[in-house]
């Protein structure tokens, strides 16, 4: 498969999603030997009959310790997890930007659709990692307003004269950032409540250590922003995926149509948890065609009966290095 055979196959519902999978496991088996050889371990080869459910997923942390790239062209971007000096960093070598910029998007404009919302970025501490996905994410939504109005948060905007001009235009006013950072305006500015904003937090800043639930993060932003509940939502991505997830409204995320997720049993990967039962977060993404889609993260989880799925935290409360609450993005 080439560049646009992929984009024409991976965005495309019309194609079942089991026969999406199929293909890009096919090329996947036969193109990236790291994957194939572990695959081989539990008996499968470019001729087993697999499913969504039953593809092994490889432990994230291979971003850590391996090069995952099948594409036989050079890298375009480079995404680096955050870390400090001497700590193992997870990276993704990006083959075709535009598989981001699509997943970006079509994920996004799901929920929040661009002709309709002026966005306002606060991402404090991700500037300092030249190669964050988070902060290439918000750059790519602030150049696709063609309103002019997106931008990040810094000294420079004066938030009543900034919602001013997004509601002259008729359009809603989000912002968009890091969880603690959120909670950082709060506390640091005299933040006025009469244009209460939707909000969308994301994976903390990695100096804070402190505990808090979803439920607390939401009730201390719904009072300070004199925002309801109902318009706090939430995303979920790392520098390894190339797609996002929302939660709209609550703490229940979604996936979009190309990207499937399982809660797996911790101690046998291949059994998927029953609805209610914890567990790690299964991820596939068929936007990650050219380095690893079919990945096992070390976040805990629970799906409902729906096929919703809620992020608990780390999976070893010992190795927390972010939050979302307390889920690393980079």
């Amino acid at each position: 498969m080439i560049g646009n055979d992929w984009h024409n196959i991976i965005f495309n519902s019309s194609i079942s999603f089991a026969d999406r999978f199929d293909a890009v496991y096919r090329y996947q088996i036969q193109a990236n030997t790291i994957y194939k050889n572990f695959s081989a371990v539990f008996g499968l080869n470019e001729n087993s009959e697999i499913t969504p459910e039953s593809a092994p997923l490889l432990p994230i942390r291979a971003f850590q310790i391996e090069t995952l790239y099948t594409a036989d062209h050079d890298y375009e971007l480079i995404f680096k997890s955050s870390g400090t000096s001497g700590m193992q960093r997870s990276t993704h070598y990006i083959a075709d930007k535009r598989l981001y910029e699509r997943a970006i998007i079509q994920g996004f404009s799901e929920h929040f659709p661009l002709s309709e919302y002026s966005i306002l970025c606060y991402m404090p501490g991700y500037s300092d990692n030249q190669y964050s996905s988070l902060i290439w994410m918000a750059n790519y939504l602030i150049k696709k307003d063609n309103s002019g109005l997106s931008r990040f948060l810094d000294q420079s905007v004066k938030l009543d004269n900034w919602i001013e001009k997004v509601d002259e235009l008729g359009r809603k006013h989000i912002l968009f950032g890091a969880a603690f950072g959120l909670l950082d305006i709060l506390k640091n500015t005299n933040y006025i409540k009469s244009k209460p904003f939707e909000i969308i937090e994301t994976g903390g800043m990695k100096t804070h250590r402190r505990e808090i639930s979803k439920a607390e993060l939401r009730k201390i932003l719904s009072e300070g922003y004199g925002t309801k509940q109902s318009s706090i939502h939430s995303e979920y991505g790392m520098c390894e995926l190339l797609s996002q997830m929302y939660s709209i409204g609550g703490e229940w995320f979604t996936t979009p149509h190309w990207m499937e997720v399982t809660i797996r049993n911790p101690d046998n990967p291949q059994e998927i948890c029953k609805p209610g039962e914890e567990g790690k977060i299964g991820i596939i993404d068929l936007a990650n065609v050219y380095s690893c889609p079919f990945l096992l993260t070390e976040d805990k989880g629970v799906m409902d009966q729906e096929g919703k799925f809620k992020v608990l935290g780390r999976w070893n409360s010992d190795d927390l290095r972010g939050c979302n609450f307390l889920i690393d993005r980079d």
